[in-house]
């Protein structure tokens, strides 16, 4: 008996047979995947936290449940907006990124992060090294009595590894180079490499600002030397990281940042 190949009506190939077309990403897919990603790092740094606003919960009118919730709070609705930002603005100005969409859209994410691994880990190695040379040049008030007085490895690497990297690259980096492209190109073909590091200076400098409270939480008051260390030092990073969302993607930036912290750990 002969063996026939297989078809559907028409000679049209059986439906066994076709290719299997990735799912499209819906934006609030997107959206609830990027706020779940982050909301481990809130989590930590409210528990981080939660010793000292124990300790100072009489000067504030509200009990400590209400003041834990609201702490979490704050930045949860911080991540949704990012989120949102992203979601909605980054492929109108060409960044992405490429390991979540993959995985929404139910493509293998490995491929996605292969071009992303190595660059990452190379920021990751360099942000370690320039994080212990400002350990080295930090200014007095800046450096705690106590190592283990400093904030959990957990909490820099899930707050400041991931959730600050959706915040500040996928939220407010996208926003900047969106909100340039519609004046400079009327939203008009892709970004020029000019507009593209201008978002990445501006949101790192913004990254770097956003220090200051913590660091005048520690010093009291931000002294000229306090403010030019905490810009200078955060700054710096930023480029990096944002020049790894521009080029190669957000995970890029969250694998560089994530390292910076858990290898530099333990030489600080």
């Amino acid at each position: 008996m002969d063996v026939q190949p297989r078809h559907g009506t028409q000679g049209n190939p059986a439906p066994a047979d076709l290719p299997v077309s990735p799912r499209p990403v819906s934006r609030w897919r997107l959206v609830l995947a990027v706020w779940l990603l982050g909301m481990p790092g809130v989590v930590a740094v409210v528990w981080a936290l939660l010793p000292l606003l124990a300790a100072n919960a009489a000067l504030f009118p509200l009990p400590l449940w209400a003041i834990v919730l609201l702490s979490g709070l704050q930045t949860a609705v911080l991540l949704v907006l990012a989120a949102v930002v992203g979601a909605w603005l980054a492929p109108r100005v060409g960044l992405q990124a490429p390991a979540v969409s993959a995985w929404l859209s139910g493509r293998p994410v490995g491929p996605a992060l292969r071009p992303q691994w190595l660059p990452g880990l190379c920021g990751g190695v360099a942000g370690a090294a320039w994080l212990w040379v400002l350990s080295r040049l930090a200014p007095e008030a800046l450096r705690p009595s106590d190592p283990a007085s400093a904030m959990p490895l957990v909490v820099k690497v899930l707050y400041g590894g991931v959730t600050e990297e959706l915040l500040m690259r996928w939220g407010v980096m996208t926003l900047l180079l969106w909100l340039a492209w519609r004046v400079a190109r009327r939203g008009q073909g892709r970004p020029g490499g000019g507009l593209v590091a201008m978002a990445v200076v501006l949101s790192a400098l913004l990254f770097a600002l956003g220090h200051l409270p913590a660091a005048q939480a520690m010093v009291g008051a931000l002294t000229a030397p306090v403010v030019a260390f905490v810009l200078v030092g955060n700054t710096a990073f930023g480029l990096v990281a944002g020049w790894l969302f521009a080029r190669r993607g957000l995970e890029a930036a969250i694998i560089a940042h994530g390292l910076a912290h858990l290898l530099s750990h333990p030489l600080l």
